[in-house]
């Protein structure tokens, strides 16, 4: 039985440290990013490294990763302030100075250390300073590993509007250490549970089977369902990079989602929510939908309900609050020709995109969930 379980655990070790190869780059995990670091930064390559930084991984993450970095090439640390309200061009342009300030040239790289926030607006910066420079992300959040690093989305918002400025630029690689979910509240740990729901939704209904029984979850079971996440996001991206087609898929639950994050970011009497928070509200109002086209049975519209009501309980909705979030679905980045679309499942483990909603059906979605 030993040997058994010690050939098990070597199983489980190679699968944890595989190296995802994605469109142009590598995700590389644990151990093995900072063996790719010492390789990488070497002073023929790159002028100057820097480290972008928000106040939160400043002080929680920073100090662990800088002491793991070996490297001959100057460093710079570059901080701006955390929070979903300075992800936007404001905090792009005083970046962009502290770049020239300090030296930035072409031949300099950025390492994004943080989460979503960190890792959209550092791509977002990289790929625009002096029209492109190369940069890594270095995901601290589980929401930024599994979702928000992967796959060279980058964007800041517009207002309360999500994401509305951005590139689709791919990173020079991506880097997952797991130990640094261990500085995050659970709620943060929440938050990133809800993009690993959707992948088994969207894609894989066996994983979907896993996540939902998260009792006595290890860090060597949180590391594997990690790696099995990106993979499902890695192989949606691969088959279509520019979001033209099947990329939509990852949408799902993003629609509503997001106008309900938009939302409570720019009401003053509402308590911000996490996107994941948000996303999670999103899935449950959208399976209904796909429950009302007929796309998926009431027994697994009841079981998805459940399973996200059970982690991340409810959020209490008033009539004008569904309004004016309905009234925000006209600026979500899926839509055309001044139409709202939706990727609803079509099945546990596949998505139907460009599905068009009246709005009598969506009121319907709130309606249930409330209830």
């Amino acid at each position: 039985m030993i040997k058994n379980a010690l050939f098990c655990s070597s199983i489980i070790n190679t699968l944890k440290m595989q190296i995802i190869n994605a469109n142009g780059y590598s995700v590389y995990f644990n151990d093995a990013i900072y063996t790719y670091l010492s390789q990488t930064l070497h002073p023929e390559a790159y002028s100057k490294v820097f480290v972008l930084v928000d106040s939160k991984t400043s002080e929680c993450c920073l100090p662990n990763f800088l002491a793991n970095v070996a490297t001959e090439v100057s460093m710079e640390i570059i901080e701006f302030e955390a929070g979903e309200h300075f992800k936007n061009i404001e905090t792009c342009f005083e970046i962009w100075s502290a770049l020239t300030e300090l030296g930035g040239d072409r031949k300099s790289i950025i390492i994004n250390l943080g989460g979503g926030v960190v890792t959209d607006l550092g791509g977002f910066v990289a790929s625009t300073y002096k029209r492109g420079i190369e940069y890594i992300n270095v995901p601290t959040t589980l929401l930024a590993m599994v979702d928000a690093s992967i796959g060279g989305k980058n964007g800041v918002d517009l207002g309360n509007l999500k994401n509305q400025i951005g590139t689709i630029t791919t990173p020079k690689a991506v880097l997952i250490d797991s130990t640094f979910l261990a500085t995050l509240p659970a709620n943060e740990m929440r938050s990133g549970l809800a993009e690993m729901l959707k992948h088994g939704l969207i894609q894989d209904e066996a994983y979907w089977i896993k996540l939902k029984d998260l009792n006595n979850l290890s860090t060597e079971d949180l590391d594997i369902l990690i790696h099995e996440s990106i993979q499902i996001k890695n192989n949606v991206v691969s088959q279509d990079p520019t979001e033209n087609g099947i990329r939509k898929a990852l949408n799902f639950g993003h629609t509503l989602g997001h106008a309900i994050e938009s939302y409570f970011l720019e009401n003053d009497i509402k308590t911000p929510l996490l996107h994941g928070e948000a996303i999670a509200v999103g899935m449950v109002l959208e399976s209904y939908l796909s429950f009302e086209k007929e796309l998926i049975s009431k027994d697994d519209y009841f079981d998805i309900k459940s399973v996200i009501h059970d982690l991340f309980g409810k959020i209490e909705f008033s009539q004008k609050d569904i309004e004016e979030i309905i009234k925000l679905l006209i600026h979500d980045k899926k839509n055309e020709f001044g139409k709202v679309q939706f990727a609803l499942l079509d099945g546990i483990g596949n998505v139907k995109i460009n599905q068009f909603v009246p709005n009598e059906l969506i009121f319907k979605a709130f309606e249930d969930y409330k209830n």
